[in-house]
């Protein structure tokens, strides 16, 4: 099994990085698609592989493994750094590859009950207003920073993504409220949190209603986004919002680049097309912070 994951392993990385060792890994060919349509290609890749486990059933052998990609792409006249990490499986039998997949996020982040729009309105009728300024600059900082780790002052979970953007927009100053209450307010405290700091749709819903405290202005594009804004993501379309974005950046034509975790990525164009969990029936939410500025 050691030379096997040797073997395999090596064949990726140098695929990856662009030797051509054979055509099997599609997501790779999709991307370079992608990215044509937007103008831009791949001008340097590096690829880093770390075994996390190993299984041996019968016949069958499996090999968990990251790949830390980090992709310098170039767009006209402008270049930017992508990185992502790939939590993947390769599959064997009888010591042959037959499947190479990744490990897609299990979408949504449900971490406790997830209330309802309605329950979440009835919790918003609030009258306190918790003045703020947002800093947008140290949102980004943070979202840069934490992008591809855990901040061990949170607690962390196997599906990050809602929790990771909470901590990025309290880095840039907005301000928590609701404690102890799980279905008002949003806050991370005394390992306890409301289902808006960790629910990818609780998130959503609170990000329209707020009133108090940190609140948001729904857009009609990306291209109204600023630095520390944010994206919900509805992958299936059914109405239910699964994934939450940090804009850290832009491309050359001014679309947002964003942070994540679940599948940690950072500078990640933000329409997710290149995603496993990626269907046609995508939806997505705008959001611009709003404070006392």
């Amino acid at each position: 099994m050691k030379e096997q994951v040797q073997a395999h392993l090596e064949n990726r990385l140098a695929y990856l990085i662009g030797r051509g060792i054979d055509r099997e890994f599609e997501d790779i060919e999709q991307k370079k698609a992608q990215l044509a349509k937007r103008n831009a290609g791949i001008v340097k890749v590096k690829a880093d592989a770390k075994v996390t486990r190993t299984e041996q059933k019968g016949s069958h052998s499996f090999l968990y493994y990251q790949v830390h990609m980090q992709y310098v792409i170039k767009q006209k006249s402008t270049f930017y750094i992508e990185e992502a990490l790939e939590e993947r499986r390769a599959s064997f039998y009888e010591g042959r590859l037959y499947e190479d997949e990744e490990m897609v996020p299990a979408y949504p982040d449900f971490h406790g009950k997830n209330p309802d729009i309605g329950e979440m309105r009835a919790a918003e009728n609030v009258d306190v207003r918790i003045p703020y300024v947002y800093d947008r600059l140290k949102a980004v900082q943070y979202a840069e920073k934490w992008w591809n780790s855990f901040n061990p002052a949170y607690k962390s979970f196997t599906d990050d993504c809602t929790n990771f953007i909470s901590q990025c927009l309290h880095a840039g100053g907005a301000p928590m409220r609701g404690y102890p209450d799980r279905n008002k307010g949003w806050w991370m405290q005394n390992n306890n949190w409301s289902y808006s700091w960790t629910v990818a749709h609780s998130f959503k819903t609170y990000l329209q209603y707020s009133k108090a405290g940190l609140r948001a202005k729904e857009v009609s594009s990306p291209q109204e986004l600023k630095y520390g804004d944010v994206i919900c993501i509805d992958f299936q379309g059914d109405g239910r919002f699964d994934h939450s974005l940090i804009v850290t950046g832009y491309d050359y034509y001014g679309m947002p680049l964003v942070n994540a975790h679940t599948t940690n990525s950072r500078k990640r164009y933000w329409t997710y097309e290149d995603s496993s969990a990626y269907t046609p029936n995508i939806r997505y939410k705008f959001f611009t912070i709003e404070d006392d500025s």
